[in-house]
């Protein structure tokens, strides 16, 4: 593995580093955007007993809040609950975008990686290309591994290229669905919780 990378040139360090990020990346939206993390199941069920049980105290919706992305959601309706359900919308809404921004953090850097990373193979290419021209000038056609090393780095910086792309973009494009999930479940489950703070649904 040592010598393939040795034999793709000076381009393949950033590859290399573009590839680390990404995995990085990758790893850390996958243990982040964990639904059991994003939107707890029995959030809901909870704050509704809370709510019948008379115990939705200041304390109580800060550990809500504390408790999860759904959570901080829901907890500014919470707030606002004796203000009218559209007031009680209009702070889940305010929130929401916030925590939806939030979800979305690392994706841009990860949809940039999957782009970079196949310009940098090309420029890995186009370099290898030109020595094996400059080679073919000093040399001549004779000596078929004057030609060998820069047609070598010039597929390996492609093929180095395309593989940390393909699945950079892959997942890139994988979170972005996920997240849209998660904001469209959040919405869900906050228009849950105005029904039953405002006497319009009475169960969960």
């Amino acid at each position: 593995m040592f010598e393939i990378i040795k034999s793709g040139g000076w381009m393949m360090l950033p590859i290399i580093l573009c590839s680390i990020a990404a995995m990085a990346i990758i790893g850390e939206r996958f243990w982040s955007l964990q639904r059991k993390r994003i939107i707890p199941a029995e959030l809901v069920p909870y704050i509704w007993q809370l709510h019948r049980d008379n115990k939705l105290d200041d304390a109580t919706i800060r550990r809500i809040r504390m408790s999860s992305p759904l959570g901080r959601v829901l907890a500014a309706g919470l707030l606002n609950r004796k203000h009218g359900r559209d007031m009680m919308k209009t702070s889940i809404e305010e929130v929401g975008r916030q925590v939806a921004f939030e979800l979305e953090r690392y994706l841009n850097a990860l949809g940039s990686l999957a782009s970079i990373t196949p310009l940098l193979g090309l420029l890995g290419t186009v370099d290898g290309i030109i020595r094996v021209f400059s080679d073919i000038a000093v040399g001549g056609m004779g000596d078929p591994g004057i030609l060998s090393a820069g047609i070598s780095e010039a597929l390996i910086c492609t093929a180095s290229g395309l593989t940390v792309a393909i699945p950079s973009l892959f997942f890139h494009r994988y979170f972005e669905r996920l997240v849209d999930d998660h904001v469209v479940r959040m919405e869900e489950e906050s228009l849950r919780l105005i029904d039953i703070m405002q006497g319009n649904r009475e169960d969960v």
